[in-house]
């Protein structure tokens, strides 16, 4: 309880660095954020305090007022406004990088605006509404060479990172089965949360989820799926705006190498007797010919996590691994500097990450998300 305690004052109390000083590595890079969504202290700005070559340089809101209280509160320099607001931010030539936290359904818009406004962009999970869209996203950052990560803040954590060394030493031998579920308490994305918005590119399917079960299952496999087997979701609502909305959902994959995945997910699970919100379930299970390893908690692993180990015919152990840097931002900033970052989720990755979220809907019969209505012209906004 003292070290949970402790992970948690100081996530939230972050070391403090001097941006000011220009050292050997050079001069910070300039920040711009889209939106003032509530992941942004969390991702971004806490991050930020412990990393010299980070500056919080601006904030854009469609409120004008909204975004000047934001930048106030978390020490934005700048501020923009209105329904212009975020390609002004953009077109700042002040700012460096692109934070992309919109909704989904904006990510592809105003991530090919940044990149063709000349910035770098980081980018929350998913990437985009459908694998076509982050093909172009990729394209585009390759033509201009500027660089573009998809978020996933947990594969730069030494916690899945221990795993992954596991079963890549292959102390337990080949790998039969992965199984990863994600779930939370009803509640958690209340009524009219973007999350039930199908025009949105939302559902839990596709913003969390899916996207994290089939990547943590993609990544501890060291391959990709060969074929969606089964897939089952239930809907959010039986009204008809929500009938391609899931509220959980259960699919098995095969996947290279003769191995089969589980996924499970439900962002509205019912509660004990009524009123007491069951422990929310943050795990994958890997069970190999000699045995098996499980991380509790792969999601946000700098909280708390545990690694069980139990190679058959020997005694069982846990394991922990902690860091309180955020390597995915320092990964990013490696990557822009030209520097070579400890770990990186690639294009192929990515893409290949939006096509298998795909391919379960489709054995379902959802449909993928709503594609970007937005088409990008290089001599047009």
């Amino acid at each position: 309880m003292f070290a949970l305690l402790s992970r948690i004052y100081h996530i939230s109390n972050p070391p403090k660095v001097k941006k000011n000083d220009v050292d050997e590595k050079g001069k910070p890079l300039n920040f711009g954020c889209l939106g003032a969504a509530k992941i942004t202290p969390g991702a971004l700005i806490k991050p930020s305090y412990s990393h010299a070559e980070v500056n919080l340089y601006a904030v854009a809101a469609r409120d004008a007022k909204r975004a000047e209280a934001f930048a106030k509160e978390h020490g934005f320099q700048k501020s923009y406004g209105g329904s212009n607001g975020y390609q002004d931010l953009i077109d700042d030539p002040e700012v460096d990088v692109i934070y992309n936290p919109l909704p989904n359904g904006l990510h592809f818009e105003w991530t090919m605006k940044a990149l063709k406004g000349g910035k770098h962009v980081l980018l929350e999970k998913p990437a985009t509404n459908t694998a076509a869209e982050a093909t172009a996203i990729y394209e585009l950052a390759a033509r201009k060479n500027l660089v573009v990560l998809e978020a996933f803040h947990y594969r730069f954590h030494p916690a899945i990172q221990r795993v992954k060394a596991i079963l890549d030493s292959n102390e337990l031998g080949t790998i039969k089965n992965i199984s990863a579920s994600l779930t939370a308490p009803s509640g958690t994305a209340p009524e009219g949360d973007i999350r039930w918005s199908y025009e949105l590119g939302g559902v839990p399917l596709w913003t969390r989820d899916v996207g994290y079960t089939v990547n943590v299952l993609r990544y501890l496999a060291s391959s990709n799926p060969t074929a969606v087997l089964t897939a089952k979701a239930v809907p959010y609502s039986s009204r008809p705006e929500h009938k391609q909305v899931d509220k959980m959902f259960w699919a098995t994959l095969s996947l290279e190498k003769e191995i089969i995945g589980e996924l499970h997910s439900n962002l509205d699970e019912a509660k004990l007797f009524g009123i007491i919100p069951r422990i929310p379930k943050l795990s994958a299970t890997v069970k190999c010919e000699r045995g098996s390893v499980e991380i509790f908690n792969f999601l946000i692993p700098h909280f708390y996590h545990s690694i069980t180990v139990s190679p058959t015919g020997k005694p069982r152990r846990i394991e922990k691994a902690y860091s309180f840097k955020d390597i995915n931002l320092e990964a990013f900033v490696d990557k822009v500097k030209g520097r070579t970052p400890q770990t990186w989720v690639d294009s192929e990755d990515t893409v290949a990450n939006m096509k298998w979220v795909e391919e379960i809907y489709a054995k379902d019969g959802f449909g993928s998300r709503p594609a970007s209505k937005y088409v990008y012209h290089e001599d047009a906004t």
